[in-house]
């Protein structure tokens, strides 16, 4: 897989309090391409970081409905990567993001 891929294949790490309470559980996540296959994100990770992944589930978030002076719109969706990495491998998201 090239360099070119593996970024346009992971956008960012997704931060919040659910993906700081999984980190401790080993998984962790990021923001993908809507494109991006399970088998993308799997050989991503693990040639950007150096792990080895078990398990990856992938989540089509829809964007929430919002109105601004009174006209309807909508925020943009996101396609986020759960990856669970194998027993005693970590990952410092904050390091390579």
């Amino acid at each position: 897989m090239s360099n070119e891929r593996i970024l346009n294949t992971l956008r960012a790490p997704h931060i919040s309090e659910k993906a700081a309470r999984l980190a401790e559980t080993n998984q962790y996540v990021f923001v993908v391409a809507p494109e991006a296959t399970k088998a993308d994100v799997r050989a991503a990770v693990e040639k950007m970081f150096d792990v080895k992944v078990e398990q990856v589930n992938l989540v089509n978030a829809k964007g929430k409905a919002k109105s601004f002076r009174f006209r309807a719109g909508s925020r943009q969706g996101k396609r986020k990567a759960y990856v669970r990495l194998a027993a005693g491998q970590t990952i410092d998201v904050a390091a390579k993001a």
